[in-house]
């Protein structure tokens, strides 16, 4: 019952922290909120949730990572390739030798094969914790595209290195061929087993349904269990499951294009992921919060402390640490861009010189979390011959500071680096946008010229059905001709068409609330049924939605 009832206060500080953070009269990061009251939480009840790092990764990564790459734009991820994978691969790979000498220079009592092990699960960005930053700080769109792109893509980089870096702390030996053909098999192999695993499994569900027929609460069912068999499948073989679960994700947004879910399904899928998101995300930090004070505790008495209990040392290196990044990112972004530029100018291509804060807000976004946290705690306990692992507390310790230090910093410094900052307009989206606003119009107009009228109702004469479906026919292609005309019409002032589409949403959001006032009164009345009342209060709600 312990453990339920922290199950249950877990889930009550997430809810608890999306208010608090609204109550405070000064901001503070979503995330942090979470951390500190997971913190309360562990100090409340004299002990934290056991984190298994396994069944962590198993719980909560696949299906948040699942859904970043279905929800993820993929004309960015395409367009932005070569930024990304430089970010993904190369950052990674200079950040392991970089960060792990900085290690090694500022603590040279842990060996060296453990400071590159720190610094290689320190060099994955947390695709969770950049979306939770990116929900409270304005960062371009594009920007934060690739941010996206690279926290989806470098942890098997990183989780590749660090398997090898503790490998050779073991043993003392590392192998460079055998660490690359592991690398192309972990990657290639858990996305090979991700895209086909959903192939696979809507190909066949498809068939399912179309042959005997399905619950309605199936497919949803289904589409929460795809990262899970994804993930496991690429585990079972070696590869990536982490990578398994991003493909998987990206290929359902394209198995979503053949249209075939039904709308009430669509609609019901997103609510349901976006309550997993929401509840996982949470759930992780807290979590982190309640590993804090056994963390803290065990690395004051660690055995590479210059004196035991010495908080300010433990504070002076991972703060050292986390600006170490910060640094070694920035540098590695200035020279990704000018060789960029270099190669612009070879091929006569039109230049974009950013400005150097956008190249800092680049650094500073570099936010690590849970893969750092469920990376680091599984360092083995003990050598091959008995040992204690040397530093296993103070890494796993350092590793928990930078993931609060960059959460912080990312929280302060991104608003203040990003404010006021004039980055070139991008009207590729809104073009895209207008014209499949206009084709959708054309397409919905020709479908009511083709339409055939609807059967014959009772209660109304011949004369009076052609008069009403003249009237709806009128009504529905003047809102569409509304739109060609007021929307993309080269002779009409947007300023005239914004202001009328938002009178259209006042009085359509005015109407829309006086009808959901009226069914919740009959309801509580009992003049109407709660059956009638959720599905046209649901319908209110879904037009709702669109007009907000």
């Amino acid at each position: 019952m312990d453990e339920v009832g922290i199950v249950l206060a877990m889930l009550l500080a997430v809810v608890a922290s999306g208010y608090l953070v609204r109550m405070l009269p000064f901001a503070v990061p979503l995330p942090l909120m979470q951390i500190a009251l997971g913190a309360a939480i562990a100090g409340s009840t004299g002990h934290g949730v056991r984190l298994e790092p396994h069944i962590f990764f198993l719980v909560f990564l696949p299906p948040l990572l699942f859904l970043d790459g279905w929800r993820i734009p993929k004309v960015g991820l395409f367009r932005d390739r070569s930024t990304i994978l430089e970010l993904a691969l190369g950052l990674v790979l200079f950040t392991v030798l970089g960060a792990g000498f900085l290690i090694h220079w500022l603590i040279p009592s842990l060996p060296l094969a453990v400071c590159f092990a720190l610094a290689a699960i320190l060099a994955p960005t947390d695709p969770v914790a950049v979306s939770s930053i990116a929900a409270r700080v304005p960062i371009p769109p594009r920007l934060m595209h690739i941010l996206e792109g690279e926290s989806l893509l470098n942890d098997a980089s990183g989780l590749v290195c660090f398997r090898f870096a503790v490998a050779a702390a073991l043993t003392g030996t590392f192998s460079l061929g055998e660490a690359t053909l592991t690398f192309l098999w972990v990657a290639l192999a858990g996305v090979a087993i991700g895209v086909g695993i959903t192939v696979g499994v809507s190909w066949a569900q498809r068939q399912l349904a179309a042959r005997i027929g399905e619950e309605s609460g199936s497919p949803i069912l289904i589409n929460l269990l795809l990262p899970f068999g994804a993930y496991l499948a690429a585990e079972h073989l070696a590869a990536s499951g982490i990578l398994a679960a991003v493909a998987a994700g990206v290929t359902m947004s394209y198995v979503e294009l053949s249209g075939r879910a039904a709308a009430t399904t669509r609609v019901r899928r997103a609510v349901v992921w976006d309550t997993v998101q929401f509840t996982l995300n949470g759930i992780m930090f807290v979590l982190l919060g309640e590993q804090l004070p056994d963390i803290l505790n065990a690395a004051l008495v660690a055995p590479e402390l210059p004196r035991a209990n010495d908080v300010w040392w433990l504070a002076k290196n991972a703060l050292a640490i986390s600006f170490g990044l910060i640094l070694l990112r920035f540098v590695w972004v200035w020279v990704s861009l000018r060789l960029t530029l270099l190669n612009a100018r070879r091929q006569k291509l039109p230049e974009y010189r950013p400005n150097p804060r956008l190249i800092l807000a680049t650094s500073l976004a570099g936010v690590r979390g849970a893969i750092t946290l469920a990376g680091v705690l599984t360092l083995p306990l003990a050598m091959p011959g008995g040992a204690p692992f040397p530093g296993r507390d103070l890494v796993i310790f350092l590793a928990s500071a930078v993931i609060v230090v960059s959460l912080v910093l990312a929280s302060v410094g991104l608003p203040r680096v990003l404010r006021g900052l004039e980055l070139p307009h991008d009207s590729a989206h809104e073009s895209e946008e207008a014209r499949a606003r206009h084709a959708a119009a054309l397409a919905a107009l020709e479908a009511i010229a083709n339409a055939p009228p609807p059967p014959p109702t009772s209660g109304c004469d011949a004369q009076g059905a052609v008069e009403m479906h003249a009237s709806a026919v009128d009504q529905v292609r003047s809102l569409y001709q509304y739109r060609l005309d007021g929307g993309n019409g080269n002779d009409v002032d947007p300023a005239h068409a914004r202001a009328a589409e938002s009178a259209e949403r006042h009085y359509r959001l005015a109407a829309l609330e006086h009808e959901r006032a009226v069914l919740l009164r009959m309801a509580r009345n009992n003049t109407l049924s709660d059956e009638v009342a959720r599905k046209l209060l649901r319908e209110i709600d879904l037009v709702e939605a669109r007009y907000r």
